[in-house]
């Protein structure tokens, strides 16, 4: 069987399935697409459906040129009905995973998009999870939910596979097709089935030797950045009270040519990855009595750096005599990093909340973000609104908390009386870093 699939896959014979048509799915249903594979899009959102059969993008820096381009070939179609999966030989999974409110992992994405493909699985079909996870998830939760719809059996009669999202929105140096792709699965034929599948549009697969390794693999890529920023986020702290401006430190730093990579500090993590991932690795350690102190630790404090940065802004307007209650506050910047439309997890939210519990009366500017949509930890901002013209408004103050390239940031310093910048990006009297 796997013989005569790897010739199909050669001959682009077989049809791809993406389920999740978000920023992870949607791109690499283009690459397919590119490729020449048929392709079927699944999303339990009919609104994505719609407006990608219409050629529209809801993604900023996807370009409804490109859902153009995708629905011109002929080979892409998207739909909300997930029986149609049957038609697909491949079917990749692009869902969100994150956490409970005790930071614990949620798999309520997984399961139920198992559960929908579930009825559907049939013979010589690979299913290959995308989805950042704990290790173990492929074969624990994943496969067994496969399986128990029919008499067929992961190895022999359809193969599963885990091969991480890497993912970076908007990054301009790197594509989803130039991203090198780590492949795992727990036999010979499921590895082979996806690692040729990948090759058709990735410009290098590596491939291990387990789900559970691949899953592994994508967690250290992000508790490395984590454990690196919370380092930079606590000197930040430790230099600020000894009057180092912590961002040249750093430029300084980073001229030496080996042994040192600059990371910079912030107002907190944001993002689907950084924030979430290490925690799926100390909820997975804790059934190996396993302590995960120093990850634990830096999680904790990345999560407090909205509460250094009230506390800074606090302290400024305390040396202006002025009060953040009743104030008239900006927020700069929504998204959780610069030059895209992605609000996951972004710290703005924390911080605008906290501006709120103060009493602040607050406004927010992000280009990138014209409205807020809802989101599931902060559903009292829905529908609020981006102030669209600068020109001739006045604020308390201003909080630079994300810095998009096209915002001239200077701008802060002339309508407002007190600026707090936590991404080092604009020099002034009023301008205090935090």
């Amino acid at each position: 069987m796997i013989k005569e699939i790897l010739r199909k896959i050669s001959d682009r014979k077989i049809k791809v399935g993406i389920v999740g048509l978000g920023y992870v799915g949607l791109p690499l249903a283009g690459e397919f697409v590119k490729a020449g594979f048929t392709t079927i899009g699944f999303d339990i959102d009919p609104e994505k459906v719609k407006l990608l059969g219409k050629s529209q993008s809801y993604i900023k820096h996807i370009p409804s040129e490109n859902i153009k381009s995708m629905n011109s070939t002929g080979l892409f179609s998207c739909t909300t009905d997930f029986s149609k999966s049957s038609e697909c030989d491949a079917i990749i999974i692009c869902v969100p995973t994150p956490l409970t409110h005790h930071k614990e992992p949620d798999m309520s994405y997984i399961i139920s998009t198992a559960q929908s493909l579930a009825p559907y699985v049939r013979k010589g079909q690979l299913f290959s999870l995308e989805s950042t996870t704990y290790p173990g998830t492929t074969k624990e939760v994943l496969k067994p939910i496969l399986e128990s719809k029919t008499k067929l059996k992961t190895g022999e009669d359809f193969f599963i596979a885990f091969s991480p999202e890497r993912e970076d929105p908007n990054n301009k140096a790197f594509t989803t097709a130039t991203i090198p792709k780590v492949v795992g699965a727990d036999d010979k034929n499921s590895l082979s089935f996806a690692k040729s599948l990948y090759d058709c549009i990735i410009c290098k697969t590596v491939p291990v030797s387990s789900t559970a390794t691949a899953e592994a693999t994508k967690l250290v890529e992000n508790i490395f950045r984590s454990v690196n920023i919370a380092m930079v986020n606590e000197l930040k702290v430790i230099f600020s009270k000894m009057g180092i401006d912590i961002w040249e430190v750093i430029d300084a730093a980073k001229t030496k040519p080996f042994g040192y990579m600059p990371f910079y500090p912030g107002p907190g993590l944001g993002g689907h990855c950084i924030p979430i991932d290490p925690f799926y690795l100390t909820w997975k350690a804790r059934e190996y009595d396993c302590p995960t102190r120093f990850i634990e630790l830096a999680g904790e404090i990345n999560t407090n750096m909205p509460y250094y940065v009230l506390s800074k802004t606090l302290e400024a307007l305390n040396d202006k005599k002025m009060s953040l209650k009743n104030s008239k506050v900006l927020l700069v910047g929504l998204a959780y990093k610069k030059n895209v439309d992605d609000l996951r997890e972004s710290p703005s939210f924390k911080l605008w909340r906290l501006l709120d519990e103060k009493g602040a009366k607050v406004e927010y500017y992000d280009p990138y973000c014209p409205i807020v949509p809802k989101t599931r930890e902060y559903p009292e901002y829905t529908g609020k609104k981006s102030v669209k013209n600068l020109k001739g408004k006045k604020y308390d103050l201003a909080l630079i908390a994300t810095a998009h390239d096209c915002v001239d940031h200077s701008i802060f310093t002339k309508i407002a009386k007190l600026v707090i910048d936590t991404r080092n990006v604009v020099n002034g009297k009023n301008v205090i870093k935090a």
